[in-house]
């Protein structure tokens, strides 16, 4: 019985190789198969990236190719676990500069789509994980709002202009949103969610810890913002593949609110994504993220907590993000938060209270650069908020920059010595 099955796989694999190559491809040219020493990565499942110039004739017809060749290995696998092997494209991607797909393929199959002139890289899909460290006064807030290292008297003070936030929306890319809590003030919904097989809820409080902190009444730095719950993680992590599809979802979301804005005659304040996320080095992570800036969205990510090269790992590595390590309240780097000169700025990120799952009033006390991250979001509404008009991403990272408490950090390692401030005199 396996002689014969295995014959019959055999007989699939010649039967695809056989057929033509993509749009003119060759079988001499392949499209690079990328995959990364440091990253986690999923058996059979790839992200195929396409040129830039590629035409909407091109994509569909590509599309077209990969269904044609699933349905042969289909014809020739009625069940059994090689039609698992082969379930093909899960995620369709075009958002700005990205366009793209995700899938299940067996080797044969993937050869072909290498063979494509319109493919520009096909990457190994990778898992990807919130950026925590362990498990009750928001010290965190107290130091972006004043130049010298607490002392008694300003440790539970935070000084911010009340109006902060008003008119900006941060998405929260992460595990969900208890958007129920008090603290959020009817101010959170829910967007969407991309984690496979998971409900519409927060179920570990990650994604609700680090809206508080951007954004919670309490907690958060810039308390009049609104929350947008995406959810791409589940209790054991999630996928590139999935984070992209909501990074493409928040652009698509925020394109629409700048759109109804102008149809009203208003004029739309801006958003912040916050990715407290991380996985091994990815090119199609990045370039999503990337063309998210490129949209007009604020993206500011955690560093990691690897104590490494931040430029090693994605999200953090990518060229248009904010990407923000741990700090603690003696001022000096938190011993896991990762460095390097892809890093922007520090912020609190050791022993950070915020939100959390349970209960509507619920809270808990957590570390990492996710917790790092938040802060610098928070300030990127906070100063989009308050800014008489539209910011563009690049403006509200010089503002970051400029307002920054410089020299105030010891054991940077090779990282810009700047820590988060609002600026509040």
């Amino acid at each position: 019985m396996f002689k014969s099955l295995l014959l019959v796989a055999l007989l699939l694999l010649t039967t695809v190789v056989a057929l033509p190559p993509f749009n003119g491809g060759s079988d001499n040219t392949l499209a690079p198969l990328l995959s990364y020493p440091n990253a986690e990565h999923i058996p059979d499942e790839y992200i195929v990236v396409f040129k830039d110039a590629v035409t909407d004739e091109r994509v569909s017809c590509h599309h077209n190719d990969v269904d044609s060749l699933l349905y042969e290995e289909r014809k020739m696998f009625k069940r059994g676990f090689m039609n698992e092997l082969i379930s093909g494209i899960q995620h369709t991607y075009d958002f700005e500069g990205f366009r793209g797909y995700s899938g299940r393929f067996s080797e044969s199959v993937l050869a072909k789509i290498r063979q494509s002139d319109d493919v520009a890289f096909v990457e190994r899909n990778q898992r990807v994980y919130p950026s925590i460290i362990q498990n009750q006064s928001p010290w965190g807030l107290a130091r972006i709002s004043h130049r010298e290292r607490l002392v008694q008297s300003t440790f539970s003070t935070y000084q911010y202009d009340a109006t902060a936030g008003n008119g900006v929306t941060a998405y929260v890319i992460d595990t969900g949103v208890n958007i129920n809590h008090t603290d959020f003030g009817g101010r959170a919904r829910w967007g969407a969610n991309f984690s496979p097989g998971q409900p519409d809820q927060d179920l570990g409080g990650h994604g609700t810890h680090v809206a508080g902190t951007i954004a919670g009444t309490t907690y958060g730095v810039a308390k009049n913002a609104q929350i947008v719950a995406v959810k791409v993680l589940g209790p054991q992590g999630g996928t590139n593949s999935d984070v992209i599809k909501g990074v493409q979802w928040t652009v698509a979301d925020y394109k629409k609110a700048v759109d109804d804005a102008r149809r009203a005659g208003k004029v739309y304040k801006g958003a912040v994504i916050n990715m407290s996320l991380g996985g091994g080095k990815s090119n199609a992570l990045d370039k999503a993220v990337n063309e998210a800036v490129t949209a007009g969205i604020v993206v500011v990510v955690a560093a990691g907590n690897e104590n490494s090269d931040a430029c090693l790992a994605s999200p953090s590595g990518a060229e248009k993000v904010i990407t923000v390590a741990a700090s603690t309240v003696e001022d000096t780097r938190a011993w896991f938060s990762n460095w390097g000169k892809c890093v922007e700025i520090f912020a609190p990120g050791r022993d950070i209270t915020s939100d959390w799952i349970g209960s509507n009033t619920a809270t808990n006390r957590i570390s990492g650069t996710s917790m790092a991250s938040p802060h610098v979001a928070g300030l990127a509404a906070y100063f989009l908020g308050l800014s008489a008009i539209p910011l563009t991403p690049k403006q509200v990272l010089d503002k970051i920059v400029n307002t920054a408490t410089r020299n105030a950090l010891c054991e940077v390692a090779n990282s810009p010595n700047l820590l988060a401030y609002n600026g509040f005199a």
